[in-house]
């Protein structure tokens, strides 16, 4: 027989262990001096500088030299933004792009399949070489056009990748699939 309430499957032995928080605590702020000397002149000058976060560096660092202006801000919540960093794509445009690259997925197999079903029609218009040749470019169009597009519209806006991207859809239609079928005439 059970002992205690159900809440008890909730909950786990230890929880408010203080040393099992991984939670970001902020940062001390610094004391301030008490005596007015030259020294509290260059902190006030270097305090101006820098940012209102604090760097991404362990505890005593100080980023010198070329780069160094380049060194991560640690924000409230704990997390670290890099300058230049980019935003991350949001949930719409992964699942588009997810769609669309099974578009061109599913281009390439009916280029496969169409191919193959023409492939004894052909034979009389062009010579077993330059038949293979066309016909593996024509199965790896699709895939190269998604990667190509991909790859060369990584730094710009995303509506210029889905133009491209759709503009493949029109331009790679597998003819030979959509013409004769899988199963022929």
């Amino acid at each position: 027989m059970a002992r205690g309430t159900d809440d008890d499957a909730l909950a786990w032995g230890g929880d408010d262990d203080p040393t099992l928080d991984v939670g970001a605590k902020p940062a001390d702020p610094a004391p301030a001096p008490l005596d007015d000397s030259d020294e509290t002149d260059e902190t006030e000058a270097v305090d101006e500088s820098a940012d209102a976060s604090p760097t991404a560096l362990p505890k005593g660092f100080t980023a010198v030299g070329k780069g160094s202006d380049e060194v991560g801000r640690v924000h409230a919540d704990g997390s670290v933004t890099m300058p230049g960093e980019r935003e991350p794509m949001g949930n719409a445009t992964l699942i588009t792009l997810g769609i669309l690259g099974g578009v061109y997925l599913i281009y390439a197999i009916g280029w496969i399949i169409g191919g193959l079903r023409v492939q004894g029609r052909a034979q009389y218009l062009v010579t077993d070489v330059m038949y293979q040749g066309s016909f593996w470019l024509a199965v790896l169009a699709p895939l190269l056009w998604f990667a190509t597009v991909f790859l060369l519209t990584m730094r710009s806006r995303s509506w210029v990748r889905f133009a491209w991207l759709i503009a493949g859809v029109v331009l790679l239609l597998p003819w030979p699939f959509v013409m004769i079928g899988a199963v022929g005439q």
